[in-house]
């Protein structure tokens, strides 16, 4: 294929001033999705394309798009957007705005972001001025068009990223609500990590002949990740999570769980361990859950717990483990899971730890990834302390002893005062030691947020990005528009 023999970015046409930009983001060459798909969009063509996590989707339809954008230049209208993308969770909405902002900062072309647990007026006031991009979540991009702050009649392209997890988190009434405001003129790009029949569905329905573009077999697991099973009984999981943290080798790990309630309870049990980490999931405030990642970034915490629902929005190159606390009660799920770590290159480990209940989830998993995942036994381990279950939280595998909720903690109280001990200090688990002074984890926080009205209750996790050589996309993003020159994504 022609496509595939093209190596750098300006094999591919694309405008002088997204070069410029790519060359100080340090990318010069095209990942495989990005190298196929970048054509033909470019030619104007719908386009389906499949590929997993980290591989460089944002850029596969960033840098076209704003390619056509600069060489068709002409104002959008008061409260219109020329080109409309609808991204499942806040995280990736920002992410994605961002990287429109980074290669777009030598074009002058605008970008907005919306979604919900933020204030509307921002957002409406942006639109008033008319936008080149704009990013958002489908509950909250639905407000605005009640509220006739967005009008999307002049809409010319139309990107829906994460296709699968719009999907599966219900969207499908408001994608259909949407794409009946927009034009029938428009091109229309669907981006996901797999292709599930109900996407290969939708796509002919909104589709027009499109073209299909895929660097990777649906449901393969990254081949960077050495993953491992350990079976062991639900009430042992907390204690056996710790002693894993006591590799120091375990540097920056994110725990999936299935639930918000269960994502607390376990950064709680890691907490009173002495190891450093925090939660976010969909109850969290838009700050509270910026200000998690942000330190899972910069390393200053060891581990991020959290939802298949929040982070689908985590796109952090040097996650060196993942561990299923649970297993998810959806296969692909675990696909995209464990494309968390071995991101840009980089190789990782991806851990699910498995009770007796959730063997057949696991023999769902190795049924849709074609393997038999090495396994372990560490059912009857003495060595491991049992954890009081708690049937609120699934399968109660992170109460804490006396099975009672957990006062929530204020923004900025210390982890010492947490759990009323007044102490806080390190178990010798392998954690930083931390003590009443120590920066305060926020995993008891009540959120702030009223969320996204039609996606609070089912944002999932992803990340778009690719590394060092490759265009990727990272960052924060806001409710406002801005110059992309002003906006550069934050590193």
């Amino acid at each position: 294929m022609k496509d595939m023999e093209l190596t750098t970015f300006s094999e591919l046409g694309l405008n002088a001033n997204l070069l410029k930009a790519l060359a100080a983001e340090g990318y010069t060459v095209p990942t495989p999705i990005q190298a196929q798909a970048i054509p033909s969009v470019i030619a104007g063509r719908d386009l389906m394309g499949i590929a997993q996590t980290g591989t460089g989707k944002t850029a596969a339809f960033a840098l076209p798009i704003l390619h056509r954008l600069a060489a068709n230049r002409r104002p959008a209208p008061r409260h219109h957007a020329r080109v409309l993308v609808l991204s499942p969770t806040r995280e990736l909405a920002a992410q994605i705005a961002d990287s429109f902002k980074t290669y777009g900062r030598h074009t002058g072309l605008t970008v907005a972001v919306m979604y919900g647990g933020v204030a509307h007026r921002p957002q409406a006031t942006a639109m008033s001025r008319g936008v080149d991009v704009l990013v958002a979540t489908p509950g909250r991009l639905i407000d605005h068009l009640d509220q006739r702050s967005v009008v999307l009649s002049g809409t010319e392209i139309l990107v829906l990223d994460e296709a699968d997890q719009m999907l599966d988190m219900g969207f499908i009434r408001p994608i259909r609500q949407i794409v009946g405001k927009l034009s029938q003129r428009r091109q229309s790009l669907f981006f996901s990590a797999t292709m599930p029949k109900e996407i290969g569905a939708l796509a002919a329905e909104l589709l027009r002949d499109p073209v299909r573009v895929s660097v990777a077999p649906v449901a393969t697991t990254v081949d960077r990740v050495r993953q491992s099973v350990i079976h062991i009984e639900p009430q042992k999981k907390a204690s056996l999570l710790v002693e894993l943290f006591s590799d120091p080798a375990m540097k920056r790990a994110l725990v999936f769980t299935r639930t918000k309630r269960g994502a607390d309870k376990v950064a709680r049990h890691l907490e009173a361990a002495g190891i450093i980490v925090s939660a976010i999931h969909g109850n969290k405030s838009q700050r509270q859950r910026e200000e998690a990642l942000e330190d899972f970034r910069a390393g200053r915490i060891r581990g991020l717990v959290a939802t298949d629902i929040a982070a689908r929005g985590i796109d952090v190159d040097e996650v060196s483990h993942v561990v299923n606390f649970e297993l998810p009660n959806v296969p692909e799920s675990y696909v995209h899971r464990i494309g968390r770590t071995a991101r840009a290159g980089a190789e990782g480990i991806a851990i699910s730890l498995c009770g007796s209940e959730e063997r057949p989830l696991l023999r769902d998993i190795e049924r849709l990834t074609r393997q038999t995942i090495p396994s372990t036994n560490r059912s009857g381990d003495a060595g491991l302390a049992a954890v009081g279950s708690d049937r609120g939280h699934g399968d109660g595998r992170a109460a804490r002893g006396n099975g009672r909720p957990h006062a929530a903690r204020p923004s900025g109280q210390r982890n010492g005062a947490s759990n009323g001990h007044g102490h806080g200090h390190s178990h010798g688990h392998g954690g930083a030691p931390r003590n009443g002074a120590s920066k305060g984890s926020r995993n008891g926080q009540r959120s702030g947020s009223a969320g996204d009205r039609h996606a609070s209750a089912g944002e999932r996790h992803a990340g778009a990005g690719g590394g060092r050589g490759h265009a990727g996309s990272r960052g924060h993003g806001g409710g406002h528009a801005s110059r992309s020159g002003a906006a550069a994504a934050k590193r």
